[in-house]
């Protein structure tokens, strides 16, 4: 079990950039604006021979009693609960705050070993960046630069002792493969109440108000005997009500999931009804080639005609999702997901599927048998043969004669013919053909005798 070490401090100190420093990643959004993160965000560290989980969390507001800020110091509370080692990050330019003694007094009660890291340092000399903060009483403070890197190493090594170390040094990152699942939709369509429901615990924010997942986060689970990870994003609205710095950095990193993920969850609103942005969000899924599963969240206590109307709308508006399944849920009230987890499998077992030339061919064969490519004036296209050319999506690449020729219709031919026969379920198909090679175009003809 890797040591976890959380980042603890009040909004706009610098603790998502540390984040990312640690995790050499950009995971965490980071802007000159307070109160961007929110929930908590999970990365695997490592510096020198030190691996451990580093726990990215929002401004800590103690005293809050209600609304975000109050969600947001419960999720920073849990985090808490999970440390082996807090660091408490403070703002050196800014000095002591009467803030930072607040989160002081509470991080005190907790029990838990605490490293107090004066950040932004640069340009500064390390014992006057730190010594103001001496007087919190959490040990000699660390001076460091999360954007330059300065200090980082000496606040890990100060964070987990040579004890500590030795005994983590053989630990390393888990490679092995697991569904990376992405959960989109329309603001305030329940999808962190989704990932809650999934998971059984209250992991991330779910409040009413629209808009506040902004960052994408990612929450590991089991269920079953077999691990997960769902990333649950920010709300997509039309771009021309896109408004804001915060919003737009939300945009990109929803995008950056569902490009990062192998299977999405399309959360649709059945009360709200099925909008131009919710085919729209379908649209840039299947671009971008992801397996897919529609989730219809607050299916109770609709009305059977209400629930006609729904359905009616989503064979109207999303059938060019016909190969995805869809699933009427309730995550407020659990209905449903078990078998919404099911199909999250099926579409992931068929986005990573792994096809034997020989059965890829045979099964051309039996396409072009039944129905063949459409003439093209004198000429016919002719399909040789095929091999898989990639996973997630399953790209099939066909060798053939005049395959300029082939019509987009029959393509998508091919891709349903294939789905088929493969019984591939949940995940677009990708058909790239191919124009073959005269093998004699480049031999030089022998002179006759």
């Amino acid at each position: 079990m890797l040591p976890t070490l959380v980042l603890v401090g009040r909004p706009n100190v610098g603790k998502s950039t540390l984040f990312n420093r640690l995790t050499r990643s950009r995971a965490a959004l980071v802007a000159d604006l307070p109160g961007l993160t929110r929930d908590r965000q999970y990365g695997h560290g490592r510096v020198g021979e030190i691996p451990f989980l580093v726990v990215d969390t929002g401004g800590f507001e103690p005293d809050a009693e209600a609304g975000i800020l109050y969600q947001m110091a419960r999720q920073t509370l849990q985090a808490v609960d999970e440390a082996d080692v807090i660091v408490f990050v403070v703002d050196a330019r800014e000095g002591l705050t009467p803030g930072d003694r607040s989160i002081a007094e509470q991080l005190r009660r907790t029990g838990r070993r605490v490293v107090v890291a004066a950040n932004k340092a640069e340009g500064l000399a390390p014992e006057a960046a730190a010594v103001e903060f001496h007087e919190l009483g959490l040990g000699g403070p660390i001076a460091v630069s999360a954007a330059h890197g300065e200090g980082v190493s000496v606040l890990v090594e100060s964070a987990f002792p040579a004890s500590a170390s030795s005994a983590v040094a053989s630990l390393t990152k888990e490679t092995i493969r697991h569904p990376q699942i992405a959960v989109v939709g329309r603001p305030n369509v329940g999808k962190s109440t989704l990932v809650n429901a999934l998971i059984g615990a209250e992991r991330v924010i779910a409040y009413e108000e629209p808009g506040t997942t902004r960052d994408a986060i990612h929450v590991d689970f089991e269920r079953n005997g077999r691990r997960y990870t769902l990333i649950d994003t920010a709300g997509l609205r039309r771009r021309g009500k896109v408004d804001g710095v915060a919003e737009k950095f939300s945009v990109v990193k929803t995008l950056q999931a569902v490009e990062e993920a192998n299977v999405v969850i399309l959360v649709l609103d059945a009360r709200d009804g099925i909008t131009d942005q919710d085919a729209h969000i379908g649209r840039f899924i299947v671009e971008a080639g992801r397996a897919l599963v529609v989730a219809v969240n607050k299916w109770e206590g609709l009305a059977f005609a209400e629930r006609e109307r729904v359905k009616k709308e989503l064979n109207r508006k999303l059938r060019f999702l016909d190969f995805a399944r869809w699933h009427f849920i309730s995550a407020l009230k659990g209905m449903g997901l078990r078998e919404l987890l099911t199909a999250l499998d099926g579409a992931y077992a068929a986005a990573m599927v792994r096809l034997p030339t020989p059965r890829l061919t045979r099964a051309l064969q039996a396409a072009v048998a039944r129905q063949q490519p459409p003439r093209s004036g004198l000429v016919r296209p002719k399909l040789r043969y095929a091999h898989q050319g990639g996973t997630n999506p399953p790209v099939i690449v066909i060798h053939g004669n005049a395959v300029d020729q082939v019509p987009a219709s029959y393509i998508r031919f091919l891709e349903h013919f294939f789905c088929e026969t493969f019984e591939l379920s949940g995940t677009p198909l990708r058909i790239e053909l191919r124009q073959g090679t005269n093998p004699f175009v480049q031999r030089t003809s022998r002179p006759r005798s």
